[in-house]
């Protein structure tokens, strides 16, 4: 994080809701929903298998603080004038129904202390014991800041550190828990009672006032000095129990920094702060009622004690916060890639790129962009060094398209010894005669034909008129010694598989494939200024049988072939097979008619699959072509054939050893065919339409692993789910993709790529093939240190992607990227990205799947980040209070985003979650982008009855959890799949007219696939803005409504990332303590 940033503290947005026990989970694939059973869970009531941990060191207490934009975390900045902020906003949980013992009591042997979360409430924590809580004598001086040592503890649930012994301790120990988040937002809305009006904090020069967070005092605190202008990016221990109660005015204690004690009796309402690690003092706390009970009452008779308090969430980080000051900050300015090692804005703020020297970040993101330059301290820290790079990207029209540049028939000019293309970076010798490679360090000839005199700076003088000299992103025009057998390619093939059996002709699919081919065919992609595609088609169906069609243009009528050898796979005819869509449109037109009739009555259930794709291949084979199957397939593939399939679905193995195998192909036959279509440049989509068990995880491979896309329609239904089906049809068969292409990442001495992970095939360890590659696609690369880097020549990238066009022509397309290297961590941690840091984790994860037991890779990826930030905290943070939790300014959100990948369905799956939903996620998102995982783990929430009917904006988002959302108002849900709108129960009649056109909450109906067309301002406020986030997205959404209290809520619910899941999944609030309790540990 950067120094001198200011930072936010997020405001509240709904007022809390009564929770709802229980949660459903999704049907990913949009299984018909109205079907899912209603869960028979009620409210939890035991412990779940979680995180057990041991009885934590003596003398804990917890205590977090979190950084904020700009709060200082390097050794020598955490020196300002610094006050943390105090929870504030605290919700009563339910107690144990004991009335508390009064000041001083001590607890009956045997009685558990209740921690904030009632027992069952939290499902990774400690087991209770029932050992006596003892506390610190009172005349132990208390040190503000640092935590009293107690003679022993007990654990309950989640309660790191000695829990109080009485409700009353409670309320000391929760209200000492401080956060710290230095704030420089606007001052929250007024009349909302969240925090102190402006009036409360003297103006500051260069920062906004940032907002108070109300909380309850700390015994014997008063003012000192002026209210603080910034807030520390750490909390302060909690008080000592309310023994200290007894405490008389006087003179300081030793040791006791800050003020002595007021003699006055305290203000009515509240009463003032002082920060205990610093002296100084917060401004007045609104809405809390006299003294703070526990605290000395100095005068005034001791008051009956409030209810107990939980830890509030609007003082822990916010992504939503993270989100809107980065819009703020960074979305204005266009973001100029000029310089070596900048971290791009995040992934959801919408910014301009401007190429001058590095990849845009639309091409390249980084998990880091200033490396260590050991791999001693790359260990130490534990931040994994990756790039996630979309080769392909679709960039805003406002930016340029890479150029595209041809050398002729000698080609891209390359360093002699370790290839790499020419760059920016490469640096011009001896008058421009030679130039050394910034990869290798090799000098290499200059062609005749390349040559160009320097000017007075060493750059050559046609600098800017060579995109490869000057631009970070751009592409060769590659000769005939890149194709293979050294001949220029064929324009690539489309061929579409439809199976025709049972299920697919009765649901109505094969008529509605048929209808819509015969428009999207004329839509087929094409260079930029061709006339027409180059690319050919050809139709097949299939049930256990195959049949070809021949679509020759001569033709009066289309001709079909059965081939029913289905063992021994043959293309029946080579002419009329394959041909263009102009040439041969009547034919084509009429077999679409006939394909639906010819089928209309068939019995045949039964299908197969690998044939299927074995005949798509060997008509790639005989064209001397690449090509793209797309097919279109019902059930599992159990008919009589190689790659037959059996039902292995099984529940029972979940949380065992064996649940790996879930996610495991059931044989290798599939990888066999998979590296044949590799070979050949054939690319498999797949459209599956299942109403049980289909094998995912094995039909799946071929389409993985040749760089293809799986779509999933469960129980697909005609009148709900065709819209979105036909949506992801479109945009599949028009998208950008390259064939027959290999990628291969180059770095400069002191590190290489180690590892890959995406949907493509390796057959070395250092090129990336893939049959096919989209502009949805990324390919993730890890880094490993072979050597010392240096501070001042940083470490370069450059990733390089041979492939074919769509016109059948060969290109190279190059992206370069320049990163910083540093001797200091405080350097490494100042310049991470946590959005690229939790797509490297997540897929890192989905691949451990496939090896080990789901337990084994959720501990390890607690672990690992409780690495990197417990290095932080040691290396980097100012020396303080072991008891408080303290997060580097650009990793604070990685607490709540690791929750939200433990909490995924891959690797936390609830009881409605099927073993093929888990392999079709684990898939997909092994090849999202930064910005598809990003809303995917942390969905995006709107309130939907606050948009502004009259702009163009969307409004603002708020956090996930229950707690936010308002009965009176209507909400929309992303995540990258689905959209949900959710209508409290007691929206205003008028907003369910205007929006669903019946006339009361009873009459929406959950069967809506589209919002009705509704000639009002706030139907088509809401309609444009589902339409602008489907466009946003590479799948198009199902839609789903959901009515409070209905059924459905269930599956909604299970999307509140931030609230604990039905499948055992921790709240973010949980599991911050218990990530601050892993981290404790590691230091301790």
């Amino acid at each position: 994080m950067s120094v001198n940033q200011q930072a936010h503290t997020g405001p509240p947005y709904g007022q809390p809701q009564p929770g709802y026990q229980g949660y459903q989970q999704p049907a990913y694939g949009g299984q018909s929903l109205p079907g899912v059973p209603q869960s028979q869970y009620g409210a939890y009531n035991g412990p779940m298998p979680g995180y057990q941990q041991p009885v934590p060191p003596q003398g804990y207490f917890p205590s977090l603080g979190f950084p904020s934009k700009g709060s200082p975390v390097s050794l020598n900045s955490d020196t300002s004038s610094l006050a943390p902020n105090f929870i504030g906003s605290l919700r009563a949980p339910p107690t144990s129904g004991a009335p508390p013992p009064a000041s001083g009591a001590s607890h009956p042997s045997g009685h558990l202390a209740y921690s904030q979360f009632e027992h069952g409430d939290v499902q990774n924590g400690i087991p209770a014991s029932a050992a006596p809580m003892q506390r610190p004598p009172a005349s132990q001086p208390f040190l503000p800041g640092s935590a009293p040592t107690p003679v022993s503890q007990i654990s309950t649930f989640q309660q790191y550190g000695p829990p109080p012994a009485s409700v009353q301790q409670l309320r000391n120990h929760m209200a000492g828990m401080t956060i710290g988040s230095t704030a420089a937002s606007a001052p929250p809305p007024a009349g909302l009672g969240y925090g102190v009006g402006p009036s409360s904090y003297p103006p500051t020069t260069g920062a906004p006032r940032p907002p108070a967070m109300p909380g309850p005092p700390l015994p014997g605190q008063t003012v000192a000095g002026p209210p603080p202008s910034s807030q520390p990016n750490h909390v302060s221990s909690p008080p000592p129990p309310s023994s200290m109660a007894g405490l008389h005015p006087g003179p300081p204690m030793s040791g006791l920094h800050g003020p002595p004690p007021p003699t006055h009796p305290p203000q009515p309402g509240y009463q003032m702060q002082q920060n205990g690690s610093f002296g100084q003092m917060r401004g007045p706390q609104p809405n809390y009622g006299g003294a703070y009970p526990g605290a000395p009452n100095y005068g005034s008779p001791p008051g009956p004690p409030p209810p107990p308090k939980r830890l509030d969430p609007d003082s822990i980080p916010s992504p939503i916060q993270v989100i809107e000051d980065d819009r703020n900050n960074r979305g204005s300015e266009p973001f100029v890639t000029g310089v070596r090692g900048q971290v791009p804005p995040l992934v959801t703020t919408n910014f301009l790129v401007k190429d001058q020297g590095n990849a845009s970040p639309r091409y390249i993101r980084c998990t880091s962009y200033n490396i260590p330059c050991t791999s001693d301290m790359a260990k130490q820290s534990q931040v994994p060094l990756a790039a996630v790079i979309k080769p392909l990207a679709t960039l805003p029209p406002e930016e340029t398209l890479p150029y595209l540049v041809d050398h002729g028939e000698s080609g891209p000019v390359r360093c002699n010894r370790c290839k790499a293309y020419m760059c920016p970076f490469m640096q011009f010798i001896e008058g421009g005669r030679r130039f050394q490679c910034c990869f290798c360090s090799c000098v290499t000839e200059v062609p005749p034909h390349y040559f160009q005199h320097l000017d007075h700076t060493g750059k050559r003088v046609d600098f800017y008129d060579r995109p490869e000299l000057s631009l970070g992103s751009y592409e060769f025009l590659a000769t005939v010694d890149y194709c293979k057998n050294n001949k220029f390619p064929s324009p690539p093939a489309f061929i579409f598989m439809i199976d025709v059996s049972y299920n697919a002709v009765k649901s109505g699919l094969v008529r509605l494939i048929c209808e819509e081919l015969k428009s999207l065919l004329d839509y087929l992609p094409r260079e930029g200024n061709m006339e027409e595609s180059a690319i050919r088609v050809g139709f097949v169906t299939y049930n256990k049988v195959l049949h070809f069609y021949n679509v020759k243009s001569s033709l009066a009528q289309p001709q079909m072939m059965v081939v029913s050898d289905v063992a021994d796979m043959f293309v029946p005819l080579l002419d009329g097979f394959l041909v263009n869509v102009n040439e041969s449109r009547t034919v084509i037109a009429s077999l679409l008619d006939q394909i639906p009739e010819m089928f209309a009555d068939t019995r045949e259930t039964e299908t197969v699959f690998a044939p299927v794709i074995q005949a798509g291949l060997e008509a790639l084979k005989a064209a001397e072509c690449a090509g793209k199957l797309f097919i279109f397939h019902t059930s599992l593939p159990i008919a009589e054939a190689p790659g037959k399939l059996k039902n292995r679905d099984d529940r029972k193995l979940i949380n065992t050893d064996k649940e790996k195998t879930l996610f495991q192909p059931q044989t290798s036959f599939y990888n066999n065919l998979a590296k044949d279509c590799v070979a050949q440049g054939c690319c498999v989509d797949l459209f599956l339409f299942p109403n049980q068990y289909l094998d995912v995880a094995t039909l799946g491979v071929v389409p993985y692993q040749t760089g293809g896309s799986i779509y999933k329609y469960a129980y697909f239904q005609l009148e709900t789910d065709q819209y979105r089906f036909l949506n992801d049809l479109r945009r599949d068969v028009q998208k950008e993709v390259g064939f027959d292409a290999v990628m291969r990442v180059r770095t400069s001495t002191g590190i290489r790529a180690t590892d890959f992970f995406g949907a493509f095939y390796m057959s070395n360890t250092t090129d990336v093939e893939m049959a096919g590659l989209d502009c949805d696609k990324t390919i993730t690369v890890e880094f490993k240190h072979d050597d010392k880097l240096s501070e001042d020549s940083g470490a370069l990238l450059q990733c390089a992607l041979l492939y074919t066009s769509c016109a059948g022509q060969r290109r190279l397309r190059i992206h370069n990227l320049s990163l910083n290297c540093c001797t200091q961590l405080a350097d490494l941690y100042r310049n991470c990205e946590t959005d690229t840091l939790i797509n490297y984790l997540a897929k890192y994860a989905y691949r451990g799947v496939l090896s080990s037991p789901v337990k084994t890779v959720r501990d390890a990826l607690i672990n690992q980040c409780a690495q990197i930030l417990a290095c932080y905290r040691k290396n980097c943070a100012s020396p303080s209070s072991a008891g408080q939790l303290i997060l580097p300014e650009c990793m604070k959100l990685l607490p709540v985003y690791l929750n939200c990948v433990l909490k995924s369905d891959v690797l936390q799956p609830g009881p409605e979650v099927t073993t093929d939903d888990r392999a079709y996620i684990r898939q997909l998102v092994t090849s999202m982008d930064v910005a598809e995982t990003n809303v995917f783990f942390y969905p995006r929430l709107l309130p939907l009855t606050k948009a502004d009917v009259d702009s163009d904006s969307l409004p603002a988002a708020i956090r996930n959890s229950e707690e936010r959302l308002s009965k009176g108002d209507i909400y929309l849900l992303e995540n990258g799949l689905n959209v949900f709108v959710w209508v409290g129960v007691s929206v205003q009649q008028g907003l369910i007219q205007n929006l669903f056109g019946v006339s009361s909450f009873s009459q929406i109906s959950n069967a809506l696939s589209t919002l009705p067309v509704m000639e009002n301002p706030f139907s088509k406020k809401v309609r444009s803005i589902v339409d602008m986030i489907q466009g946003q997205r590479s799948r198009y959404m199902k839609l789903i409504i959901v009515k409070q209290e209905d059924k459905l809520e269930m599956l909604f619910k299970h999307f509140l990332v931030e609230d604990k899941s039905l499948s055992g999944g921790a709240s973010y609030v949980d599991f911050l303590c218990h990530m601050h309790k892993e981290i404790r540990q590691l230091l301790s």
